[in-house]
Order: structure tokens, then sequence, then C-alpha cells
């Protein structure tokens, strides 16, 4: 069978990721050519890439969504041509593939026999339609793949289909006149089609997304990105584990940091690590292949020992690193220079101690101004970045916890940072590692932006940090400690930072630069492609579990039973001014769903019209 692509390729920033490298090349024993349409401007690099497996490229403005993108595909590709292959497959770049052979898929196929299209996954019918005001949404193939044999690829109705579809202007546009409505149009003209994994044999609605697991442990090769990134609280609800998805497509042979480096600059940060599975728990043992692992890395620990006082203190906690780390320590003076150099001698590390130009920015300064030669210097595989914490401004016990957190989740012992730096050998996407957000003493639960998350937004468009912004809470390296590839700081390195940038000692609190930094590390490593894991040791683990769970449960107890109810809740009652109309929708939700589902046409017409009196009264 003579089979030809239609690719819809859609990046933000135009960047061509390994796992759209991976699937297109592993599609061509399968296909004779592949049509990459792209909904986004392509550089030559990124051209180039899709090229590896694709056998032509044809960029596009980005409109009509992927309907669009396959309407002028088809144009593009030529009627005359189209009637010289056996099948059309119209795919797009939603999916991670191959994560089980695509022989799977085709054999699944051809057992079916004779068809007119096929896909690989369908949706089943949903009463009322979720997306429309229509009383249903009809079971469907769903569009991330479409096959289109010669038996309906070269007639009349195939052409009309594309050449009157209406203009796509939104995502309910493209599920009204595509998604939802390819099957049952189709299908009402006569022509037959089949499905690779059917609904019925799935225990849900949408087997792709809530029975991913299901789908790959009966060879299914494609996941879905989405499953990866959506609402964590969705999952939650449904009981959903991404993690398992993760660890089935490595059992399945798939590159599981393929799937990691794309999310990581496309995803927000906190709904990655939860719906990943990300936060590690370390274990406080390790195998002679994990020391000899970790023993590959040439570390750099760089410690800015403000306090001469605390020398010891962070040589101790710098002594579970692999011999041979090489410490660059930073300081205000030359009487601290002599007292930690003197520590550096008496444990026998190897090393500098430099006086920092100035002590604007405190840790952060000195790193990223001081330091920045060796963090650019390529000599270096990983960077361990400590300090002396007194955190003096606090309360003692805050002040203590917050420290104590820091110096555990990073280096606990010898086991714990042997595991952490195998963890970095075995994984080349992941760029930094970094403990958990301290909630215990700290008002930062839903709150860790503070004043921070503007002049952040504006940093990181100065240094090309393009990662979307977590809303409430960042994932960041709080109390700016953290182990990472010196790669992964690489806009950090290269923004040219000096004394001057940071504030005076009387103006170091939050929205000024170093506090913006402490929030935007993570960032700068997920945009270089570098995914970023929060770890714990074993204590800590225990102790912060027992407080969210009891804290969670004081604040429940007053709220729908779940949290992705607890939320609309809380935005629809809270506030100077309640929102009625959402306030109403969702007591009808939680106490009658099914009404509440029949009614959400109208609340969308509604909230609609609603936006329509609010826009006219401004004007």
């Amino acid at each position: 069978m003579k089979r030809a692509g239609i690719f819809l390729f859609f990046d933000p920033q135009g960047l061509v990721d390994d796992y759209i490298v991976e699937c297109l090349t592993s599609l061509r024993e399968y296909l004779d050519e592949i049509l990459v349409v792209s909904n986004s401007p392509l550089d030559d690099t990124a051209r180039e890439r899709l090229l590896t497996g694709a056998t032509e490229v044809f960029e596009r403005e980005n409109t009509g969504f992927d309907v669009g993108g396959y309407r002028d595909g088809i144009a593009r590709f030529g009627w005359d041509r189209l009637g010289q292959i056996d099948e059309l497959i119209l795919f797009n770049y939603t999916f991670f593939a191959p994560v089980n052979p695509w022989k799977n898929l085709f054999d699944r196929v051809d057992a079916a026999g004779a068809v007119d299209f096929w896909g690989i996954t369908e949706h089943d019918e949903v009463r009322p339609h979720p997306f429309l005001a229509a009383t249903r949404m009809p079971r469907h193939i769903q569009s991330h793949w479409i096959a289109v044999r010669a038996s309906l690829s070269t007639t009349k109705d195939w052409r009309t289909y594309w050449e009157d579809m209406p203009p796509i202007e939104s995502y309910n546009d493209s599920i009204q006149w595509h998604e939802s409505r390819f099957t049952g149009y189709f299908n009402a003209l006569g022509y037959r089609h089949e499905v690779a994994y059917n609904v019925d044999d799935y225990p849900s609605a949408n087997p792709v997304f809530d029975n991913a697991n299901l789908l790959l442990q009966d060879g299914c090769p494609i996941l879905k990105r989405r499953n990866l990134f959506h609402n964590p609280l969705h999952l939650d609800r449904f009981a959903i584990i991404g993690a398992d998805m993760l660890e089935q497509a490595r059992l399945a042979g798939y590159d599981t940091d393929l799937i990691l480096s794309n999310l990581a600059r496309t995803s927000k940060p906190r709904d990655l690590v939860t719906n990943a599975g990300l936060t590690w728990v370390v274990p406080q043992n390790a195998s002679e292949e994990t020391y000899a692992a970790a023993a590959t890395q040439k570390v750099l620990a760089v410690a800015h020992i403000f306090y001469a006082d605390m020398a010891e203190e962070i040589l101790e906690r710098l002594s579970v690193l692999p011999t041979g780390y090489y410490l660059v320590a930073t300081t205000s003076n030359e009487e601290n220079q002599a007292q930690i150099r003197a520590v550096m001698e008496r444990y026998g590390v190897e090393g500098e101690v430099r006086v920092v130009a100035s002590n604007r920015g405190r840790d952060i300064g000195a790193i990223l101004v001081d330091c920045n030669d060796v963090l650019a210097s390529g000599k270096w595989d990983i960077v361990v970045k400590i300090h002396s914490k007194k955190s003096v401004q606090d309360d003692y016990n805050a002040a203590q916890l917050f420290k104590t957190h820091l110096y555990d989740n990073l280096l606990n012992s010898r086991a714990h940072v042997a595991n952490i730096l195998a963890e970095f050998a075995a994984h080349p996407s992941l760029g930094m590692v970094l403990a958990p957000l301290p909630h215990m003493g700290y008002p930062t639960m839903g709150h860790a932006w503070f004043t921070n998350r503007e002049p952040a937004q504006a940093v990181a468009k100065r240094l090309g940090i393009n990662v979307p912004f977590d809303k409430d809470m960042p994932l960041a390296t709080y109390g700016s400690m953290f182990i990472a590839r010196p790669q992964a700081l690489t806009k950090l390195v290269n923004a040219g930072f000096k004394p001057e940038n940071f504030p005076v000692e009387g103006g170091y609190k939050d929205g000024s630069l170093a506090h913006v930094l402490e929030r935007l590390m993570a960032y700068a490593a997920l945009s270089e492609g570098f995914y970023v894991r929060p770890v714990l040791a074993p204590k800590w683990a225990e102790v912060y579990y027992g407080y969210l769970e009891y804290k969670l449960a004081a604040v429940s107890s007053f709220l729908p039973p779940f949290t992705i109810d607890q939320v609309p809740y809380l935005k629809a009652h809270g506030g100077p001014i309640p929102n009625v109309l959402a306030s109403i929708k969702v007591n009808i939700m939680l106490r009658q769903p099914k009404v509440g589902n029949a009614l959400k046409p109208a609340y969308r017409l509604v909230r609609k019209g609603a936006a329509t009196v609010r826009k006219l009264h401004r004007h």
C-alpha cells in the first residue's frame, strides 16, 4: 500500500523538539512521503530537523487551527497527486510516538478488512455536548490521526467536505466542524470506518486520556501530550497517575527524556511536576553502579559564605560530594577569605576563595556576577549552589527549619547525592534538582510569588525565558540553593548582570532582582528544554506529607469534597464582589450534576451575553 501523510506542526517558539523528529523518522517505514504543514514560523535549523523525517515542509499563517492546516496541506498536496496514493494519513504534533511499535497499529487495521477511513482512538458519545450548545457530542474518531483510503480520498464527497469547510476561528469551531463531525458526516454518505482501539473495549468515554495505561498495555503506539500537562485537579479527581504512563513508556523502550524535555519548556512547571510525578524521595542507599555513575560527573560547588563562622558547616555539608569536587567560595572581605581558606585546607578541599566586587545581590549576585566565568567555562557537568543561610530577619524556628530543609534535601548523605548525580548521568534532559516548597513557618502555600510575579515576567521576557508561568506558586529554588547542569543556567549566565543591577542591602526585598531571580532559576532551566525535579530526603517527605494532609483536611472540611470543585466554589464565592452567575452554576453542579451539565449551553450563552453587555458598557 502506498501511503502519504500530512503532519500538522505547531510550536509557539518554532522549535522542533526531538520527539517530533522521532515520530516522523519512525513513520518513514510505513509512509512513502510526509508533508509537514507548520502553523509556526520556522528558521533554517527547525526546517532541517523536520526534513530528517519529512519529504516536504510547508509553512503557513497560524489560522484555522489544525483543521485549516489540514485543508491547506491537502490543497498543496493536490487532488491529482492524491489520486496516486492508496492511503492519506492526517496526523499532528499532539502525541508522543512510537511508544509501542507502529506495526501494532497497522496490523490491527489491516485485520479489520476493507474500510474507507480509520483512526487510532475514538471518543464516545457525550450528553450534553461539553463544548457546544448542543444536546450531544456524537461518537467520533479523534482528529490527532485520521487515515483515509482512496475509496474516499478520490471522491467528490471528500473534496466537497474540505472546500465547504466553514471558517475555523476557535477551538470550539474545530470541534464542531471537524473533530466531532467528520466520522458521522462520511458514515451518513455510506463510507465505512474502523478504529484501531475501540472505545467499547475501555471503561471510559475518552480512553486516550482516561485510560492511557490500558491503551499502552494493548500496544497502542501513541501517548497524548495533554495527559501530562492537563489540569492536575482533573487527574486527581479521576485517579489518573501520569507517572505510571511515563513508567509504561520507559518499559516499552521509549526514551522518556523526549517527553520531559518537550513538556519542560511548553507546560506550566508545577502542572508537569505534579502530573508526571517528578517529586522524588531520594533513596538513602546506593549501589556500586550508582556510585560509579555519580563519579563520572565533574562537580563544581559554588558557595557564598557571607557568614565566615558557617564555613565549617558548609564544608561539612559539601563533604558528601564525590571526592575531587572543586569549590569556588565567595565572601565579602579579605578577613573572611583567610578564615574560609583555613577551613578548606583543614578539610582538604581543592578550590579558591573569591572576594566579591560587591555584596549586592548576596549569594545570587555572587554566582551570576563573580562566578559567571566558571559557570560558562564548560569544564563542569554539575554545579552545586549553596550559601551560609541564617535568615536573621525571620522567626528563629522558621529560619532554622528553612536552612535545614535546604541542606538536608539537597546534600543529605553520600548515598543521597550519589543517587542524584547518577540521575543526571542517566538523563541528559534533567537540568536541575531543588528542594521542595518550604511551607512550615512561612505563608508560601499558594502565595509564594508574593510581589515577584510581575517583575519576574518582565525579566523573563528580557532574557528570553518563555516557559508558561505558574499562577499562584512558582516552581522555584526557594532559598536559592540547587544542583544543576551549568547549561541549564545559560540564559542567566549570558544576561551580563552587574552589581549595580542589584539593590543595596536596605532594598533587598520582594520585587527586587535577587528575589526575582530566585524564582526564575528553574524557569531558566525549563526554557532550555531541561526538566526540573524537586527532591526530598525520607524524613522530610514524612514530615511534609503529614502536615500537608492535615492542612488540606482543615480547609477542605468547609468545602465541597473534591478539590476540582473546591477551586471554582471559592472563586465564585470569594472576592469583594462575588460572581453571582458562577456561584449559581457551581452550586447546581455540586448538587445536581446532570441538571448542571444540561444547563451548560445555556450558561455559556448567558455568560457570553453578560460579557457583551460589560463590553458595551465600557464603551
